[in-house]
């Protein structure tokens, strides 16, 4: 796979997913913060709201390992799970990463073997389900 067309794909990911790429060791990533009120055992807390969405592993034929974690509210639950499961993607984990939360907050983790572009354009149906679109980090 040429590099120039790595990047390119890349890109392409990154303007579907609404956000800005970084390439690093091979893997396209791009991040988003969920710009809402949390706290962690009382203390407000910025940094635990994130989504990522990467591949890495582009093969001749353009399909890649593509993954993406999402930290969604408990009751997004049901929209983003049924948006993610019409679109074939696979949930791999959905869980906690913090205790005493307010609201609480879960991870959802996504993936899938497929074209990034296919990909992406699934992701950000399912984030068009979550109460606002996460903003690009």
């Amino acid at each position: 796979m040429r590099v120039g067309n790595f990047d390119s794909v890349c890109e392409q990911f990154a303007h579907i997913l609404q956000g800005k790429s970084k390439v690093d060791h091979g893997v396209c990533s791009v991040n988003f913060k969920r710009p809402f009120d949390i706290t962690i055992q009382g203390k407000k807390s910025t940094a635990v709201l994130g989504v990522d969405a990467t591949f890495e592993s582009l093969d001749q034929y353009g399909n890649a390992l593509n993954i993406a974690e999402v930290a969604i509210f408990e009751e997004e639950i049901p929209a983003f799970t049924h948006a993610a499961v019409q679109q074939g993607l696979i949930i791999s984990a959905l869980h906690n990463h913090w205790l005493f939360t307010h609201p609480v907050i879960m991870y959802i983790h996504l993936q899938s073997v497929e074209s990034p572009i296919h990909f992406a354009h699934k992701i950000a149906y399912c984030l068009s389900k979550l109460k606002q679109y996460p903003v690009p980090g």
